[in-house]
């Protein structure tokens, strides 16, 4: 059984340091999954690798299956799931190269699947989304960090957009001023949907560009994003890969 699942995001749809044991492609009542997930162990951990766009990053972030993806990771018997991503920053402290571990999420996305809980109910079901992400598991992800020396922001809001397009800065502005400090596309609902089926979810972020209007005022060019990303998330796998996971 592996003792934690991976959700790759953009510039993470392989990943490399994994010795990967098998690969199963999971069927789903939702349909199928990103991509099979891949089984092994990173640095001694053991692990389900699911790449959140496909093998390839063909999947769009509001095509991606959540559902299907959420739905594998538990019947692989994986109970807690780091969701990493890349993000546009909004507020200071969050420029590009940084990593962040955030507590809070506001969903502006629309027309997602996002929930378990639509047919043969006996009756309606509401689960409290006070506090979005596990404790246990950000708290590893933050003492990990700590324990090799890569700094780590430790909260934040994290500002699920609907893509694939990116934001407007009259958009961004909004989202500022609802107190986001960061903004993507796939916090929403793999969030919500990991706390339905009562898996510990924390999401694992790292800052690839200043969000739309922000930093030079330039438009936001893909090479900016592809550099952050070829440098950041090899620093994020390391501090997932140091993980104390607590047995």
């Amino acid at each position: 059984m592996a003792k934690i699942g991976i959700i790759g995001g953009s510039g993470l749809s392989r990943l490399k340091t994994l010795s990967v044991n098998k690969k199963e492609l999971i069927d789903t009542p939702y349909g199928e999954p990103s991509a099979p997930l891949q089984f092994g162990h990173l640095n001694g951990l053991e692990v389900a690798f699911l790449p959140r766009h496909g093998g390839n990053h063909q999947v769009p972030p509001h095509m991606v299956n959540y559902r299907a993806n959420i739905w594998a990771l538990r019947e692989a018997g994986v109970e807690r799931v780091i969701g990493m991503a890349a993000v546009g920053g909004i507020s200071e402290r969050f420029g590009p190269g940084v990593l962040c571990v955030p507590d809070q999420i506001i969903d502006y996305t629309y027309g997602r699947s996002h929930t378990f809980y639509e047919q043969d109910l006996s009756s309606v079901i509401h689960i409290d989304f006070t506090e979005p992400y596990c404790e246990v598991l950000r708290n590893a992800l933050i003492s990990s960090a700590q324990g090799i020396g890569e700094p780590l922001v430790t909260e934040g809001t994290y500002g699920a957009a609907q893509g694939p397009r990116l934001e407007t800065a009259a958009e961004i502005r909004r989202m500022a001023r609802d107190g986001c400090d960061i903004v993507g596309m796939t916090g929403m609902p793999e969030a919500s949907l990991a706390k339905e089926l009562d898996l510990c979810y924390a999401n694992f972020s790292l800052v690839v560009n200043w969000a739309a209007g922000l930093g030079d005022g330039g438009p936001i060019t893909m090479q900016e994003i592809e550099r952050h990303l070829a440098k950041g998330m090899t620093r994020a796998v390391r501090v997932v890969s140091s993980m104390d996971t607590g047995g």
